[in-house]
């Protein structure tokens, strides 16, 4: 979540009880907290109330490379998890977007910020999201009570996985202080198929034919005229997929692109880096596949750019428009970088998920005063 605002009364507790010591007391008194990790997510210098920042809650509590676990605090840094990783050949399978230069911010991810957003990469296509690789939480709910729910393991996850309902919940429903994660294997190889001078529906067709075969596509993405897809995996398979991948886009041009400059592409892909260095106002959306081309022909009429991530089940887009223009072309638009559009960062929900959703807030924090307004369209 952003740092916009820094200015009013903040809190930066070292510990879970000194934290839950805070959430108590302001539960006590029904005063607001506006919850944040290291302020790269979105912006929220509308949400009301003190800031309440987990950076101080920081540190790797284990860390098992042979069973792939992580427990951390939430104020880790995530480039250091990333590179504790890196050092054992592991890496977080669904590759966490850094969108810092998009929200021109100066804070530092944490990987509890990034379990609070669910913030997932292009390499979800084929790994699943963040709360999929998540086995348990503890947080602080609304009260000041400390839960944790979940365990190291898949297997020791029963009844209601409140670490699934934390994870997107960006910080409404309690405040993270311990995640469990589980990590997966770096691959060893990794090439990219370009192909260039094509429009969002060709795009689409070629995600659609590519995902549609066994050939572990990592990553399927467009911009600016360029469709991408990405394999990884050992040596000896990358080639055999990636000659597969060439007959069946035989009647295309096609670049190859090698594993450094892979490595650079989707890394930019991964942080809209396209749309950084802009005011402009960005939003993130999710469709169907099938719907993306005209979604995306329909936005860009509003006189912005868009990009297609997740085989067109993504799109991001950078322009002019009231939010009420854009949620009547994409309904569930997030406003990830607000420029000058007034209004509510996330969608209205439909009147039964609304209904899900208050009582779960009610349930878990029934004084509203964690970041009271931020998911309520």
């Amino acid at each position: 979540m952003s740092t916009d605002a820094i200015s009013r009364t903040a809190h930066a507790p070292g510990s879970e009880a000194e934290l839950a010591e805070i959430v108590a007391g302001h539960f006590t008194t029904g005063q607001s907290l506006r919850v944040a990790g290291g302020g790269t997510r979105v912006q929220t210098g509308h949400v009301a109330g003190e800031l309440l920042t987990t950076r101080a809650v920081s540190g790797v509590v284990a860390y098992e490379p042979g069973e792939m676990t992580l427990i951390a605090r939430t104020g880790t840094p995530l480039h250091e998890v990333e590179a504790m990783l890196a050092s054992e050949g592991q890496a977080l399978a669904f590759e966490p977007p850094d969108l810092r230069r998009v929200l021109g911010g100066d804070g530092t991810p944490t990987i509890g910020g990034m379990v609070a957003a669910n913030a997932s990469g292009p390499r979800r296509i084929m790994a699943g999201a963040c709360r999929d690789h998540l086995l348990g939480v503890r947080f602080v709910d609304g009260q000041g009570r400390i839960l944790k729910n979940g365990g190291r393991v898949m297997k020791n996850v029963t009844g209601l996985d409140l670490s699934k309902l934390l994870c997107g919940s960006f910080g409404t429903l309690g405040v993270l202080t311990e995640v469990a994660m589980k990590t997966l294997p770096q691959a060893q190889a990794r090439a990219t198929l370009a192909f260039p001078g094509v429009d969002e529906a060709a795009a689409l067709r070629i995600f659609s034919s590519a995902l549609a075969t066994p050939f572990e596509i990592s990553g399927a993405a467009f911009h600016d005229g360029i469709a991408w897809l990405r394999i990884e995996g050992l040596p000896p398979q990358l080639a055999y997929r990636q000659k597969r991948l060439q007959d069946l886009f035989s009647g295309r041009e096609i670049e190859i692109l090698d594993a450094d400059a892979t490595v650079r592409l989707w890394r930019d892909l991964r942080d809209v880096t396209h749309f950084a260095g802009t005011e402009a106002p960005l939003w993130r959306v999710l469709v169907k596949p099938s719907d993306a081309p005209a979604i995306a022909a329909a936005l860009r009429g509003l006189g912005g750019q868009v990009s297609l991530d997740w085989g067109g089940g993504l799109i991001w887009y950078c322009g002019p428009g009231e939010a009420g223009a854009v949620r009547d072309i994409a309904p569930h638009a997030v406003l990830v970088r607000r420029g000058e559009v007034e209004g509510p960062v996330f969608p209205r929900q439909s009147a039964p998920v609304e209904r899900l959703s208050e009582g779960l807030r009610r349930k878990f924090d029934p004084a509203g005063i964690l970041n009271p307004g931020l998911m309520e369209g």
